[in-house]
């Protein structure tokens, strides 16, 4: 395949790739399947080694290696990225996956709580994904090689996050971001794309609101028509799209995957 300049693309297998959050939830989903399409992994995690372990071990193909660190520490984040291009031999597709949501509804919550709250979150959820986005663009223009950018965000930035307000406006602000960066590097043939789920089956969901069973989960069913909550490899599938080559024309797309239980205009 070809772009526009009449240049090669990658072929979309053993291409290098760094999921950020790997080591469970949707970004162990999100690994397994580029390690099934064979590509080769860098998973990431922050504090869970042993689950990003099992995430590898378990992941198709070879080549595959962990990264640990902070994403919002701009240093580590730095290293995290030298690390997987590095095992890589470059990194051709970045996932930016990780991210961090904590309650602080304005009525019951201290300044400093809030102000906390803020800056952790966006330094997560936005600042590690506009430095990762910029380390791995330059490394992309310096080899001059096609690359995919997929970032994922959440069905909240549209519809409002009351109890995490930084939560919504760190994934519709990581949107943005997305949409500037498909324009600028679009000349250098890297797409930006963006997934906004709702509810995923994940273990984080789960302990949040009390088990598969419970009434709180029952209720989260009960937005969807489906009847029913996504499961992470639903997701996955929606980025892997979004990072082949047959998906280069949706640069700057935010894609909702979120079973219709919203809808916006």
């Amino acid at each position: 395949m070809s772009d526009t300049n009449g240049m090669s693309e990658a072929s979309g297998t053993d291409r290098g790739v760094l999921v950020t959050g790997a080591s469970r939830g949707i970004g162990r989903a999100v690994a397994e399947a580029f390690a099934r399409n064979g590509d080769r992994v860098a998973v990431h995690y922050g504090s869970r080694r042993a689950d990003a372990e099992q995430t590898r071990d378990a992941l198709a193909g070879s080549g595959h290696t962990l990264v640990g660190g902070e994403l919002g520490d701009p240093e580590s984040a730095e290293r995290i990225a030298r690390e997987a291009e590095s095992a890589l031999g470059g990194i051709d597709v970045l996932v930016n996956n990780a991210g961090i949501m904590r309650a602080h509804p304005v009525a019951d919550s201290t300044y400093a709580q809030w102000r906390t709250a803020w800056e952790s979150t966006l330094g997560v959820n936005l600042f590690a994904a506009a430095n990762l986005s910029y380390l791995v663009a330059r490394g992309l223009i310096e080899r001059d090689a096609p690359g995919w950018i997929v970032n994922i965000g959440s069905r909240g930035a549209f519809r409002g996050e009351p109890d995490s307000p930084a939560y919504g406006a760190s994934k519709a602000a990581l949107h943005a971001l997305g949409q500037s960066l498909a324009v600028s590097l679009a000349p250098h043939r890297i797409s930006v794309t963006s997934v906004a789920p709702g509810f995923v089956a994940t273990e984080m969901l789960a302990d949040r609101y009390g088990g598969a069973d419970s009434a709180g989960t029952e209720r989260i069913k009960a937005q969807s028509p489906f009847g029913r909550i996504a499961e992470p490899a639903e997701i996955a599938a929606a980025v892997t799209y979004l990072a082949s080559p047959e998906a280069r024309w949706s640069s700057g797309a935010v894609l909702d995957v979120n079973g219709a239980s919203y809808l916006r205009t």
